[in-house]
């Protein structure tokens, strides 16, 4: 009996740290990866001045992402996202992927781009994404275990990176972020389609650094011609909303990480305890044989 729980504890520690092995070596791996299934929407709300009406009115703005499942695999994940800002009258329920011009629209986009799953930096492979759709730097996340260091992070309107420089920590809603700030000055750009200008930005992202998600989100925006007109003054940020959601998710992708770096060192104590619990099993049945055959030597004598 001694001999069948000795091998059955042996079997199951061994088991027991394959799985911690498993869990410190390979299961991190896959699960710190950016998900193929993302379906986010990410709104915005706050005040904007915008030719040709020149005073500042409410506005909303509408972020769409999208991971194609087609196109992405398991090292990396290809985005298409939408983007537009539209004049709040209070009657405008949101922003409308029909890029049409209407009496509320301000500004539409759409864009393409693929990163790596774990880095989170872009990928140009042409199998995921075309030469046009060149991106650098971060574009929608940070990476899994954000540093207090500064970032190069993509800007839309630049086409190029800008510095995002740790700020700080900041709790929001019960969860610690940490702050960067993204600076541009009178920058030459795009600043519409067609019309070239300069471009100012004063912009805070609050990230998760677990995950590196974006938390919260407020930028200063302000668009000039070349001639020096204001043609869009704009003050938002992410809704109380989309912020709240944010949170909830981070903590609780957080829990889980949280879970899976414990798992190796319980999955391996409990594995030594069954060995050492098979190895004195074994002994014992050793023992117990021995002093058996003693006595049978001493009732034959």
């Amino acid at each position: 009996m001694r001999r069948i729980v000795s091998l059955v504890l042996f079997g199951l520690g061994a088991f027991l740290l394959t799985t911690a092995l498993l869990a410190l070596l390979y299961i991190p791996a896959q699960v710190k990866k950016t998900p193929l299934n993302i379906d986010s929407y990410t709104r915005l709300s706050g005040q904007a001045a915008v030719l040709p009406s020149g005073g500042s009115s409410p506005v909303k703005a509408l972020s769409h992402t999208v991971a194609n499942g087609k196109l992405s695999d398991d090292g990396v994940v290809v985005f298409d996202t939408f983007s537009c800002l539209v004049k709040d009258d209070g009657t405008t329920k949101d922003c409308s992927e029909d890029t049409s011009p209407s009496s509320t629209l301000i500004t539409a986009s759409t864009d393409t781009f693929a990163t790596d799953r774990v880095t989170a930096l872009p990928v140009h492979e042409e199998r995921y994404v075309s030469a046009e759709s060149k991106h650098e730097g971060l574009v929608n996340k940070f990476p899994f275990g954000v540093e207090q260091k500064t970032y190069a992070m993509w800007d839309g309107v630049l086409k190029r990176t800008v510095d995002a420089t740790f700020d700080g920590e900041e709790a929001i809603g019960g969860l610690n972020t940490y702050r960067f700030k993204m600076v541009s000055q009178d920058e030459s750009a795009e600043i519409a389609s067609d019309i070239q200008g300069t471009y100012s930005s004063d912009k805070t992202l609050w990230i998760d650094p677990v995950t590196g998600s974006f938390i919260k989100q407020q930028e200063k925006q302000i668009r000039k011609t070349d001639t020096g007109t204001t043609v869009l003054d704009l003050d938002f940020g992410f809704t109380d909303e989309t912020v709240a959601a944010n949170v909830e998710s981070a903590k609780k992708s957080g829990s889980q990480l949280s879970l899976l770096a414990g798992a190796p060192w319980v999955f391996g104590a409990l594995g030594l305890l069954a060995l050492v619990g098979g190895l004195f099993a074994a002994r014992s049945g050793t023992v117990a044989a021995h002093a058996s055959g003693s006595n049978d030597s001493d009732t034959r004598g």
